[in-house]
């Protein structure tokens, strides 16, 4: 979910360096944020560090800059995406990307598919045409090019693809349905509305399921109280610092893709893979199996736990893109790398900004890590808590009761949130977006539904975000309320 919510950077915030200890994956040179190329920086690796070749480096490029805020010229990063939540990775955030993605052959409004393969009967989505793909590397023999999505990172992984996959069924099957009971609607009509619903389950799903359980009951409460309308006043756009604490994801993420039959069974001959052997790996997709056995692997294994004594798992650490690139890469380092890049102020500026104490000395950043260890090792790596990192500072802190992020990425994570419902004007709740009757409809969304309308899977878990065990946790689709369209019947035509 993280992966496929994933915004880029369009700050509100002024960005500003900060000179911290690096740590040891990351030594040397990192260029001044003032810099206005776009350049690739590239990290030396200690001979001690034995994934990695010896003396190689990690390959960085920065982020796209721009340099205009009034009369005076600040580096600040250009935002590829929409910031609103508006399901933009399924429809693209360029009109000439969006008119791509559209199936022009016929008025029926829906969303072209692959015209190769299909998966059971079902569609998936169409290839891109990439001048250098990455996902033929990962298998030359099966010669499977990388998908076509609102966001090109749609192949990065199988489950990500499986997302991506699902919402492009779910955006056909609600224009079907619709033309079906307005017959009279023309293409563009049946496209817009379906669109406009699938927008709608997207927001009811982040922030109905899966956020309350991000945030846990205190952080929800403070930071993302019960919506009261559209706000004007609100600056809906991503904040900077928000494109790093929201890579909170990361520590969430197991090392294996799992696959499991129709009976939540491991399905042969390959259930476990590694992880680092699926990235760009669309031909598992369209060769082993499609993405039902992906789906039941995502919601049967739960998310990774994070702890502070394993905060990531290797197959990012240390094999990230391993099929793809010319070495493997280190996805926290990255991250960290990305926060410079971003000139973004270190660990204590952003418990400032929240209203959090700033720890100073090791004692006091105990206190707050409740965990001596890992404040004595941030202590050696940055020398002051003021230097660390935000990635590394947030992802450390101890989980929220009920919660899977600490205090600062509970407030960083809750205030983007709200900035991006309270400050969208077409937010579903909001006054004449949608009929009563059909606010109504929607608030039954959920993202098991969306599956069972959509797969050949009968069997889904009734709280979808939550840690599943099959059987006991997991009801038929039968179980689970249907989108009612008939408040989207046209009755005056």
């Amino acid at each position: 979910a993280v992966l496929w919510l994933d915004q880029r950077a369009d700050s509100l915030l002024l960005p500003f360096g900060h000179s911290s200890k690096l740590p040891s994956r990351m030594v040397g040179s990192v260029h001044n944020s003032t810099s206005n190329e776009l350049m690739s920086l590239l990290c030396h690796i200690p001979s001690s560090i034995h994934y990695f070749p010896l003396n190689d480096c990690i390959p960085f490029f920065r982020s796209c800059p721009a340099c205009t805020e009034g009369n005076i010229t600040i580096r600040n990063q250009i935002n590829a995406l929409t910031s609103f939540l508006d399901a933009s990775m399924v429809y693209g955030s360029e009109e000439p990307l969006a008119r791509h993605l559209r199936n022009r052959s016929n008025p029926l409004g829906l969303l072209a598919v692959n015209n190769q393969f299909q998966d059971n009967g079902r569609a998936l989505l169409p290839f891109d045409s990439l001048h250098d793909d990455p996902c033929l590397l990962t298998n030359r023999s099966a010669r499977i090019r990388c998908f076509l999505a609102g966001d090109s990172r749609s192949s990065e992984m199988p489950e990500l693809t499986s997302m991506h996959t699902l919402f492009l069924r779910e955006h056909n099957r609600l224009a079907t349905l619709l033309k079906r009971m307005n017959p009279q609607w023309d293409g563009e009509k049946l496209y817009q509305e379906a669109r406009k619903i699938v927008g709608a389950q997207i927001q009811i799903i982040t922030y109905k399921h899966y956020l309350p359980l991000v945030l846990g009951p205190a952080a929800l409460k403070k930071y993302l109280p019960p919506y009261r309308g559209y706000n004007d006043s609100v600056d809906p756009r991503i904040a900077n610092v928000f494109t790093n604490a929201f890579r909170y994801g990361h520590t969430l993420i197991q090392p294996f893709l799992f696959r499991l039959d129709a009976q939540y069974r491991p399905k042969g001959p390959n259930p476990k893979v590694p992880l680092s052997e699926v990235f760009f790996a669309s031909w598992r997709v369209v060769r082993e199996g499609g993405i039902d056995p992906i789906l039941r692997g995502l919601m049967a294994n739960p998310a990774k736990l994070n702890r502070q004594n394993q905060i990531v798992v290797d197959e990012i650490r240390d094999r990230l893109f391993k099929q793809v690139m010319r070495i493997g890469l280190d996805l926290p380092a990255l991250n960290m790398q990305r926060s410079r890049d971003h000139g973004l102020p270190g660990y204590n500026a952003w418990r400032r900004f929240c209203g959090l104490p700033q720890p100073k000395t090791e004692g006091e950043l105990n206190t707050v890590m409740k965990n001596q260890e890992i404040a004595k090792k941030l202590m050696t790596q940055y020398g002051t808590p003021d230097n660390i990192d935000i990635w590394m500072g947030g992802v450390a802190e101890p989980l929220e009761p009920n919660g899977r992020v600490g205090k600062l990425l509970a407030c960083l994570i809750g205030t983007q949130f709200k900035n991006l419902r309270d400050g969208d004007r077409f937010y579903w709740e909001s006054a004449g977006v949608f009929s009563t009757q059909q606010r109504q409809a929607l608030a039954n969304v959920t993202l098991s539904r969306i599956i069972c309308d959509n797969t050949g899977i009968t069997l889904v878990p009734k709280n979808i975000f939550k840690a599943n065990k099959y059987p006991k946790d997991f009801v038929n689709c039968s179980m689970i309320p249907q989108l009612n369209l008939s408040a989207w019947r046209n009755k005056t035509e």
